[in-house]
């Protein structure tokens, strides 16, 4: 997988990034044993890119992702992880950790901190539970209700860990674009991840975020492109953005799917692939509980895509006029509303 280079230079994951709140018991447990395997086929499918969080699994995830890589060469991958949640240690007993989606003891809790004393320890306690000694991205994670903050302190901070060379590239990421375009206008960061409105079945940020961020020179890492799965796999009672789908969006994505099949294309490879359409994108990035998972990731992302595709799906009413689709030179509207 050729990496594609942030528009600030600093960094060049790959197209394909891993994510790791599945590998940490997101909704059902996943043992240490099969965490490590998927890494390692991530490593062999060519996957040289992943993102953690300490949310993840209570920092589950940070510890078996660190342990898998341990023992990779640091400079052949790029790792990312958030900032904003600090872990506090809970005495006995634990419960589950299933009210906020993990299948693992809830032996710590979160707190919110997006302070610059809070971020850069949330980084420190980071590496300690990773087991590196350096992270590649720190990201802001989902300052919804603390934008104000994040901007103030958050981001600051996370340009003097840059400075001084703690981390290479800094960002946000999010699920609203609205947030997300301020930070990219006001912040500076290196780049964003945004989750879930930049797919085949939701458009959103083409009104906002990604124009912004292609004339700010920021790169869009794009995550949820299955829409928490509906487009991984339609069908009533599938979920998009984690709460059951409407009967006229599984509809749709059931349409996509006819669309697809009638082009020799699994549907997951066209939700894959249809994010590189815009030039802001660098890279999407998709979960994985299992090696199948991701060897099935990395080989979707790899199928070709017919450009004959894109024309059907337009034609059905299924892809606006003007959503920039792979193959095709984006028409990417100026400041004064004409195309350049």
């Amino acid at each position: 997988m050729d990496a594609r280079p942030l528009p600030s230079g600093r960094i060049a994951p790959t197209p394909l990034a891993l994510g790791t709140a599945a590998l940490a018991g997101l909704y059902r447990p996943v043992d240490a044993e099969r965490a490590a395997a998927t890494v390692d086929a991530a490593w062999e499918v060519g996957i040289r890119a992943f993102d953690t969080a300490p949310h993840y699994g209570l920092g589950v995830a940070e510890r078996r992702l660190g342990a898998a890589l341990r023992h990779r060469p640091r400079e052949e991958y790029t790792l990312s992880t958030k900032v904003g949640r600090l872990l506090r240690p809970l005495p006995p007993p634990h419960d589950d950790d299933l009210a906020n989606g993990f299948a693992v003891p809830a032996d710590h809790e979160r707190v919110w901190d997006f302070g610059a004393a809070g971020i850069r320890r949330s980084l420190e306690e980071s590496l300690e539970r990773l087991g590196l000694d350096r992270v590649d991205i720190a990201l802001v994670h989902d300052p919804d209700d603390h934008v104000r903050q994040a901007l103030d302190e958050a981001m600051p901070e996370l340009h003097r860990l840059r400075d001084e060379g703690v981390v290479a590239a800094i960002g946000v990421g999010m699920n609203s674009t609205r947030p997300l375009t301020r930070f990219v206008r006001e912040a500076d960061p290196d780049l964003v991840l945004c989750a879930g409105r930049w797919t085949l079945l939701d458009h959103s940020a083409l009104a906002d975020l990604l124009p912004a961020a292609l004339d700010h020179g920021v790169g869009v890492l794009v995550g949820g492109v299955f829409n928490s799965g509906l487009l991984a796999d339609p069908r009533p009672g599938a979920t998009f953005d984690y709460a059951e789908a409407s009967p006229r969006l599984v509809e749709r994505a059931l349409r996509l799917r006819e669309v697809c099949e009638r082009h020799g294309v699994p549907l997951r490879a066209a939700a894959l692939r249809f994010p590189f359409g815009h030039p802001a994108v660098v890279g999407v990035l998709t979960g994985g509980r299992s090696p199948a998972e991701v060897t099935e990731a990395a080989e979707a992302l790899a199928t070709p895509l017919p450009s004959e595709l894109w024309t059907e799906l337009r034609a059905e009413g299924l892809l606006p006029e003007g959503v920039p689709v792979p193959g095709e030179p984006p028409v990417i509207p100026d400041r004064a509303g004409e195309g350049r």
